[in-house]
């Protein structure tokens, strides 16, 4: 049997920000990059949850169930990725183009792991 794959949403970083940030939101920024890359920096209020655990059929953390998901990494590869599983699995998700990269280029702000600033590894 042939399954066909749809292609995902890709949102440029400020439409990613707009959709996931401040009291307005009405979606979760969900990191798929691995616990080192989390612990060094990361949007603040994202939801961490790598892809490696999501391939082997980890659940999304509480945050993020239910709710439409903006897929992110550090350059958007592995975002597309984990976006085009979640869609499979029946989430609403879409992946930011540029990842981290360009949410950082964009001037948006990055925390680590204790919330000091932060950067993209």
């Amino acid at each position: 049997m042939f399954l066909s794959r749809r292609n995902t949403e890709r949102l440029p970083v400020e439409e990613a920000r707009r959709r996931t940030g401040g009291g307005q939101a009405d979606a979760v920024l969900l990191d798929v990059r691995e616990n080192s890359e989390w612990r060094a920096g990361h949007a603040p209020g994202a939801v961490h949850a790598p892809l490696t655990g999501l391939a082997a059929g980890a659940s999304l953390p509480r945050q993020a169930q239910g709710r439409p998901l903006v897929v992110v990494c550090r350059s958007g590869h592995r975002s597309q990725r984990a976006a085009q599983l979640l869609v499979e699995r029946g989430a609403d998700a879409v992946d930011v183009e540029g990842g981290m990269r360009a949410w950082i280029a964009a001037g948006h702000p990055v925390v680590d792991e204790c919330g000091n600033s932060g950067s993209i590894t």
